[in-house]
């Protein structure tokens, strides 16, 4: 049969096979293991007559796409090309790239690129950077690297799918964009040193850095934390500010653990208060309230302390069970626990919750001093007068376990944890809440009106390094430097739709720079996420906080410390490694093999630019774009198939070939403990948190349960080895992905399985 096929002018022309033939060729080149004739064979099934002359490119990918397995892993370097030779045809009409300063022209003049660039660069910078782009880098994408880079990252019409640029100048653009301020005598080093490394993979970026930097969009932060006080104004403020950061594509944290209980006295005690979950409702609307990229409404996470007096019908806010008027199901819920409560667990005691309006200094010393909050919750439960409840202890962790492992959506914060081992002074800037993923911890303070200048959101900007590229400690230190030094000028650069935000950003300049890859890094060393990883892994954690506080002392003396320093315990020469947990020392001995003492005197003198330096989130979009393994998390297998709006993306580890038998996988592992220990040597080092998750698969337990007790066991683990934060729970489905309750959002924030609760914002 003979076949048409219609051109982009609407004219048709004969199908030509020999043209096809000739770009699967182009495609196949060099790459073992694949077959021209499959992808042909398997993409002439689905033509037919007069077919677009686009939908024949994209059948070619798809085809090669589907090709992709734990067999034929190869065929992701040919779907890669193929999505590269399209891309390059429909920006410049040929596979030649342009000069970047006709490409920067072009776009200015489409709106779609800040014109900044063009008065702040002369020609004759923006053809020396054209000269040192390396555009043949576009061939070491894989198939969804590539796909996540035309979807998400690369400027285009997103009505038509038009793209105006190809990755190596959103590379250079972003490089460009970043520096542009520097002095005129080194800007260009920094400019070609920060493209190599993010085009290398070196460096990591989120989504709204690599989506928005060089265009007219300026807000990058991809963590939001806001915190409500009990007041209506507060409340109103809250909610008005969600809805200004969900518009901007940010994850939200919500800190609500101060409103009242239902039935407390409101002023002259003629009106009784609704409670939380009025509020609570109000706020998941405002999150709602904006889609994110057209797709879906945004995503938050709502933090609340344990001893809530609510606390038995705000552990079910999530679950399946009852109505809309008892639920709010479209966000997800942190509880916040101490020492106090783990000792009533561990001793057979009971919880007593109270409504935080009843108690004075409880809810402000359940962050700031642990032993006044003792003292005061003591003195409370004692006292008649107080309204109050009281559980078993067993039965309240019960409860809060269950829920967390039936929705996968129930996190963990340890307040004490996040404050004492913190870079911030708990009395002068307690940490009361972190953020959508669970590993940012920043100081805030509720707002009582939308343009309250007292009030304090804090954002963190985020980053992260590829270990797996790193092969020995020194390394570090380029990349330390350029992370700290792009992500600073980030601060300046971004715009910033609530004052309280800029405010908070201003005085403490906070960062989060993380790890991806570390699934590589250990199986290119033969090694697991067990005690055989515990020395290499504090050794590298070590190099890599110490050179990333070194970059900000550095920066310090060039631009000037933060106006706040004196809220951080680096203003007082204390690094994350002099408060770490003692029980880590059982895990492995504590060793110094780099200069601190040289760092804190320098410190001591010079200041640090930056309050917060470390955090460690998930990285699924970024870890895709650089065929790494997402963040800290071991993989799910060896190939991995993930679910985004524009189809299923298959993904094969790093390595694959000669590392397919080193990797240690998720559901083979019988226990989340080694993880665990390795987050906590890894939590040794980071000032702020980790995004942990806990997996389980049933197959390795009695009737295919989990029990209760390991649940508990685990989760006292965590606490004892100083972990901050715990993160989604993750169960084995034997379908070789994850169960209904392991939809995820993210913080750039993608994972594994992407629905309406996903956030492009919080993870990297």
């Amino acid at each position: 049969m003979n076949l048409n096929v219609t051109k982009r002018d609407g004219t048709t022309q004969s199908f030509d096979l020999e043209k096809v033939h000739k770009v699967l060729e182009w495609a196949c080149e060099d790459v073992t293991g694949v077959s021209i004739s499959e992808i042909e064979l398997k993409a002439n099934i689905q033509l037919y007559d007069k077919i677009p002359a686009y939908d024949i490119h994209e059948l070619l990918i798809k085809s090669a796409a589907e090709l992709i397995s734990e067999h034929t892993p190869n065929y992701q370097f040919v779907a890669a090309r193929l999505i590269s030779y399209k891309l390059r045809k429909e920006v410049y009409g040929d596979y030649t790239p342009w000069p970047l300063a006709q490409l920067i022209i072009e776009n200015v003049s489409r709106g779609v690129y800040d014109g900044g660039i063009m008065e702040e660069y002369s020609r004759d910078d923006i053809d020396e950077l054209d000269a040192y782009i390396k555009h043949d880098r576009d061939d070491t994408f894989t198939y969804a690297g590539m796909e996540q880079f035309r979807g998400k990252y690369l400027v285009q019409d997103r009505r038509t799918k038009e793209h105006y640029e190809t990755p190596q100048m959103l590379y250079m653009m972003v490089a460009a964009t970043l520096f542009i301020n520097y002095p005129k005598e080194t800007r260009m080093k920094y400019v070609k040193d920060y493209y190599d490394a993010i085009s290398q993979f070196y460096i990591s970026l989120p989504t709204p850095i690599m989506a928005g930097v060089r265009t007219p969009t300026r807000q990058f932060s991809s963590c939001v934390l806001i915190e409500s006080g009990d007041s209506l104004d507060s409340i109103n403020a809250t909610a008005t500010s969600i809805v200004k950061y969900i518009s901007k594509k940010a994850g939200i944290g919500i800190g609500a653990g101060s409103i009242r209980a239902e039935g407390a006295k409101v002023g002259d005690g003629s009106v009784v208060h609704t409670g939380l979950i009025p509020f609570l409702k109000y706020f998941q609307s405002a999150v709602k309230s904006c889609s994110q990229g057209g797709v879906r409404g945004g995503a938050a996470t709502v933090y609340l302390p344990l001893w809530h007096y609510e606390f038995e019908d705000l552990i079910v806010l999530k679950n399946n069970k009852g109505t809309e008027e008892n639920r709010v199901r479209h966000m997800d819920y942190a509880f916040q626990l101490n020492k106090l409560m783990y000792e009533r667990l561990i001793t057979g005691g009971n919880i007593t919750f109270f409504d935080p309006n009843d108690v004075p200094g409880l809810y402000e010393s359940f962050f700031d001093d642990q032993e006044k909050f003792q003292e005061l919750y003591e003195k409370y439960e004692r006292a008649y007068s107080i309204r109050k409840k009281t559980l078993p202890a067993m039965e309240v962790f019960s409860t809060l376990l269950q829920e967390r492992k039936d929705t996968g959506r129930i996190y963990i914060m340890n307040v004490d944890h996040a404050n004492d081992h913190g870079s911030f002074d708990p009395k002068l800037a307690p940490i009361r809440m972190s953020n959508l993923c669970c590993e940012i911890d920043l100081p805030t303070t509720p707002l009582e009106a939308y343009d309250d200048h007292t009030g304090e959101i804090s954002l963190c900007t985020l980053s992260a390094i590829n270990w797996g590229l790193i092969n020995e400690t020194h390394e570090f230190e380029k990349y330390c430097d350029l992370s700290v030094r792009a992500l600073d000028e980030l601060l300046d650069y971004q715009d910033y739709p609530v004052a309280a935000a800029e405010n908070g950003t201003k005085n403490r300049r906070p960062l989060g720079i993380g790890i991806i890859n570390l699934a590589y890094f250990l199986a290119k060393r033969g090694l697991k996420y067990d005690e055989s990883a515990f020395e290499i892994v504090d050794e590298y954690a070590e190099a890599w906080s110490y050179y990333l506080i070194k970059a900000s002392a550095n920066l310090a003396k060039e631009k000037g410390e933060i106006p706040l320093k004196k809220h951080t315990k680096y203003a007082r020469g204390e690094f994350p490694n002099d408060t770490y947990k003692s029980a880590i020392d059982n895990l492995i001995e504590h060793k110094v093999r780099l200069p601190w003492e040289d760092l804190r005197k320098k410190v001591l003198e010079t200041g640090t630019r930056n309050s917060t330096l470390m955090a460690l989130m998930p990285a699924e979009t970024s870890a895709q774009i650089s065929n790494s393994t997402n963040g800290i998390e071991p993989p799910r297998a060896l190939v991995s198939y993930k679910q985004s709006k524009d189809g299923v993306m298959a993904q094969v580890v790093p390595g694959y070939h000669h590392l397919k038998n080193k990797y240690d996988l998720l559901w083979e592992q019988e226990s989340p403990d080694g993880y665990l220990k390795i987050c906590a040597i890894l939590q040794k080092y980071v000032d702020q948190g980790i995004s942990v998750n806990t997996s389980y698969n049933p197959e390795f337990y009695e009737d295919n349960k989990i029990p209760m007790s390991t649940m508990i066991t685990d989760l006292v683990t965590a606490y004892k080895y100083g972990l901050k934060q715990l993160y989604y729970f993750n169960t084995y489905d034997g379908a070789g992905e994850m169960t209904d309750n392991e939809t995820h959002h993210s913080y750039d924030g993608e994972d594994a399985v992407i629905d309406e609760e996903d956030c492009d914002s919080c993870k990297i």
